[in-house]
């Protein structure tokens, strides 16, 4: 299953370093990332995989749900599927 991860806050360091190592913990699979800062916003989008659903989705958003709370960031997963149909219209 594929999802996309969006984070966004004020910059800081260590963000794609936190966010990536939760993603890792939990056998994510990062396929493409983008990220930019505008002025002192940071945001970034990422397309993942979720290799073999090893770790069920809900652990790794409440994983990333605790980051975003501890770094003052928003941070959402969404399934692929999801995210497609939404933006489709």
């Amino acid at each position: 299953m594929k999802a996309v991860v969006t984070v966004i806050g004020k910059d800081q360091k260590g963000i794609i370093a936190k966010v990536s190592n939760i993603l890792y913990a939990h056998e994510v699979n990062i396929l493409d990332i983008s990220q930019t800062v505008m002025q002192d916003m940071f945001t970034m989008i990422m397309l993942v995989n979720f290799e073999n659903n090893a770790v069920p989705f809900k652990d790794v958003t409440d994983a990333l749900d605790k980051c975003g709370e501890e770094m003052g960031l928003s941070i959402h997963v969404q399934r692929e599927e999801i995210f497609t149909s939404m933006h489709r219209i």
